[in-house]
């Protein structure tokens, strides 16, 4: 039996929906809003000067002072407020945002570790320009999100999962793991329990899980790594965390070809199914796009 057939087959039974979400997507703290009620970065008016730039209430999120002075400025670095060759001067940053000339210190040197500013001697802090930056940083990717740059990343991502997703199948398919290839068998079932309840919360942290096991399987730690940070990334983003739009039975039975193609040691077959599963989203057009005329 395919693992399609078992999966809607079994669809009547209870959820379980205490998975481990992939890639730590909890410490992304928009990672569990709904999308209908994320919100974008606050709207500084003036922001040439500081001085007319409002603290931001950030004290929701967890930070302490330091950690909302690094959202704060980086958040305007990216959004193009604060913009390249900007220079940052501490004393008055602490005067605008009402915080010690350590945490002001402090705050430079994580945007620093980031790409986002540079300081050096007799020329002192500077914003940096975008081809600078770190930009598989969680944070930066999480500010993008909700700037100007938002539908730049979506495309880019996308076209990341492209490269990356079809080559883990093909690869996993030459690794016998036979407990991990049950792993993902179990996340497709919940999947189909999920889709069959209309739990698509259940369901797209089955779906998230699938793929960070897939690269696991893979064998290739880099990729592992670097799938990880776009996975965290696609949820951040509020873009599909796999090529599924919303669930779907078309959905699940990319899903389940993946699964028997790598049951049955067929990379290419792996490969094509993870092709046609990542077109299933809209954004394919983007991704993949046409030959160009000349």
């Amino acid at each position: 039996m395919s693992t399609l057939a078992h999966t809607m087959m079994t669809a009547a039974r209870p959820v379980e929906s205490g998975l481990g979400a992939a890639g730590d997507l909890d410490r992304y703290p928009y990672a569990e809003a709904p999308a209908a009620e994320r919100v974008g970065p606050p709207s500084w008016e003036g922001a040439d000067d500081l001085g007319r730039v409002g603290r931001r209430a950030a004290g929701s999120r967890g930070r302490g002072l330091h950690g909302q002075l690094v959202q704060q400025l980086g958040q305007m670095i990216v959004s193009g407020d604060l913009g390249a060759d900007r220079p940052l001067v501490p004393e008055e940053i602490g005067q605008r945002f009402e915080v010690s000339r350590t945490v002001v210190r402090e705050s430079l040197r994580v945007l620093e570790a980031k790409g986002l500013v540079s300081a050096r001697p007799n020329v002192g802090t500077r914003v940096r320009p975008v081809s600078d930056w770190n930009l598989l940083d969680p944070d930066i990717i999480e500010w993008r999100a909700f700037g100007p740059q938002r539908d730049d990343q979506r495309r880019e991502l996308n076209e990341l999962r492209w490269i990356i997703e079809p080559l883990a199948a093909r690869l996993a398919a030459g690794h016998g793991r036979e407990d991990v290839q049950q792993r993902l068998a179990d996340m497709v079932e919940i999947m189909g329990h999920a889709y069959a309840q209309g739990d698509a919360i259940t369901f797209s942290r089955a779906d998230t899980e699938f793929h960070a096991l897939l690269i696991q399987l893979a064998g290739n730690r880099m990729l592992e790594h670097l799938s990880g940070i776009v996975g965290a990334a696609l949820q951040v983003s509020g873009a599909p965390a796999t090529g599924c739009d919303r669930p779907s039975e078309g959905c699940l039975s990319h899903h389940a070809r993946i699964v028997d193609a790598l049951a049955a040691g067929d990379a290419l077959g792996a490969e094509t199914a993870m092709r046609q599963l990542l077109t299933v989203h809209p954004e394919v057009e983007r991704v993949v796009p046409a030959p160009r005329e000349h």
